[in-house]
């Protein structure tokens, strides 16, 4: 090509294919350009930092962080999968939780309380095979314990608590128990786009035994131990033995152990030697009543109302002989034997920790056995009055104070619940011991101070609830059997039963005053244990342990 043909081409204009939209129009000088703008990476590490090198090229989110601060920040988030990825970092302005020296349960209730995004990483205590955790016998053992736990009257909360620590110490991260007053669930989300699986069980049968509760606890505790090693094979195993225990008590012990409550109880409130052998065997007759009753397929409803009517019919056979003895003390006596106590106290707890369906369906299950209670007594009171028997209201309020008597009768009284209660023997002296402080607590402010019954009954359950708190901290395992037996001699049995008396003789407004007081002392027992438990949380505190965040309210609006 010519040389004037290649200029011509030369000054030919490019085409926008040809050149860049960010270049320099000829003529224009560029100015000279500085290192620091040219753009980075934001990940780089800054000037003057020595990279660190990690020889590792995977890692595992529960292998051991590089430094301490990897360690408070592992509290924050939790890792992503079983199958080995980096544990992320925590998160700006969120604190650490350190929960690894404190018992099982305050950890639990701690992460219980966390948003799932935040909680620490699971723990894998027990060492899952080479296939990873088998997710389906692992949710069915937790469900199998929840169930034992539920069916024995622990609450919702502690429940809950369990069935986390059991799937945590197994390995299943991002489970989410739910407990409701029959039903228990679970669901595990293995990762952030896998499908989630669920589990549920419902809890058909209850029945009171607080020495298969606290085998329960144990198994609970040796599978979050780090130092105690329990397959799934013998959980399995354990469980099925805790279930073919039999209890430890005989039926006839039993049947002794409510006639000698109902005797301590009607001595309690001012009865003699005569009265406690009449409340004994009326006690101990309404009991096997009871049984036949269980054993035809009654619903429990009017199994209390046959069991209410013999120590009511003794007590008014007392009065219609015209007998120098108080049959109201006998009345009252039976009354305390079957006042539900333990089925109230869990109600309230599950209400005052955020637990509202279940704490409704227990009041409602309290309602149906008192008024099951009140019948009985009501309908023989009833057709004594109209057999002319005089009855006496105004004694039904007259207790002699006898205080050495009353502490030995309270001891007794609180014994006998906890064998009723099926209670291992080693903690019947802790118990027995916590009820007779209580008993002093209250006569000290009430008989002796003058304060009214409310607040009485009120602070010796708070005690109850503080000791009964310390000693299963002590000993590892649940409250239950420290506390439900020591507010057996708080029970409102006379408030009861003078306002049963009220409502026969057709003194309507007394009767429904008198009920209403004893509504008033059994919520300030409920709401007293309770608040004597979250003392004890509040301020005696587990070297490691975390703080439990509250649940927010939503305060009316």
């Amino acid at each position: 090509m010519a040389p004037d043909a290649e200029g011509a081409e030369d000054r030919k204009p490019r085409s926008d294919e040809a050149r860049s939209a960010f270049a320099a129009p000829p003529g224009v000088v560029q100015p000279d350009t500085f290192e620091e703008d040219q753009p980075t990476s934001e990940f780089a590490v800054p000037e003057g930092l020595a990279p660190v090198e990690d020889s590792e090229q995977e890692g595992s989110a529960f292998a051991p962080p590089h430094s301490a601060a990897a360690i408070a920040g592992i509290g924050n988030r939790g890792a992503a999968s079983h199958t080995g990825s980096h544990a992320l970092p925590p998160l700006p302005g969120i604190g650490t939780t350190q929960v690894k020296d404190s018992p099982w349960q305050d950890r639990m209730r701690t992460m219980l309380r966390m948003p799932v995004g935040e909680r620490p990483v699971a723990e894998v205590v027990q060492r899952p095979d080479e296939s990873g955790p088998a997710v389906g016998r692992i949710l069915d053992l937790t469900l199998r314990i929840g169930e034992l736990l539920l069916a024995g009257g622990e609450g919702s909360e502690d429940v809950e608590a369990a069935m986390f620590a059991v799937s945590r110490s197994y390995g299943l991260d991002r489970c989410e128990p739910t407990v409701t007053f029959t039903l228990i669930s679970i669901t595990h989300q293995p990762s952030l786009v896998g499908d989630p699986v669920s589990a549920s069980r419902t809890v058909r049968r209850r029945g009171t035994d607080y020495t298969r509760l606290a085998a329960v606890y144990r198994l609970v505790a040796d599978i979050s131990a780090p130092e105690v090693e329990v397959s799934l094979e013998e959980a399995y195993g354990r469980m099925a033995e805790i279930r073919r225990n039999r209890h430890p008590y005989p039926t006839w012990a039993l049947t002794a152990a409510a006639g000698l409550l109902a005797g301590a109880a009607s001595t309690l409130v001012g009865g003699g030697v005569l009265v406690f052998f009449a409340a004994a065997f009326g006690a101990m007759l309404g009991d096997r009543l009871a049984w036949l009753a269980a054993g035809r397929g009654l619903p429990e409803f009017y199994q209390f109302v046959v069991a209410a009517m013999p120590p009511a019919m003794i007590g008014v056979a007392l009065a219609f002989a015209e007998v120098n003895v108080r049959g109201s003390a006998v009345i009252t006596g039976g009354l305390f034997a079957l006042l539900p106590g333990r089925a109230l106290v869990a109600a309230v707890q599950d209400g005052l920790t955020g637990f509202y369906i279940t704490a409704a369906a227990r009041l409602l299950e309290v309602m149906y056995l008192f008024i099951g209670v009140i019948i009985g007594v009501l309908v023989v009171i009833y057709l004594g009055l109209q057999m002319g028997t005089q009855l006496k209201p105004e004694a039904v309020l007259q207790i002699t104070e006898r205080p050495l008597i009353q502490i030995a009768a309270s001891m007794v009284l609180v014994t006998t619940f906890a064998i009723l209660l099926q209670q291992e023997r080693a903690t019947v002296l802790f118990v027995t011991l916590n009820g007779a402080v209580a008993w002093v607590i209250f006569g000290a402010m009430h008989y002796a101070g003058g304060i009214p019954p409310v607040p009485s009954t009120a602070v010796a359950a708070g005690v109850v609830g503080l000791f009964g708190q310390l000693l299963s901290r002590y000993r590892a395992s649940s409250a239950l059997p420290y506390v439900t037996a020591a507010i057996g001699p708080l029970l409102p049995g006379s408030a009861t039963y003078f306002g049963l008396l009220s409502i026969a003789e057709n003194q309507l407004e007394n009767g429904l005053a008198s009920l209403t007081k004893a509504v008033a002392l059994a919520l300030a027992i409920a709401i007293g244990v309770n608040l004597g438990a979250e003392i004890s949380r509040l301020f005696i505190s587990t070297p490691g342990a975390a703080k439990r965040s509250a649940a927010k309210r939503t305060r009316g609006y």
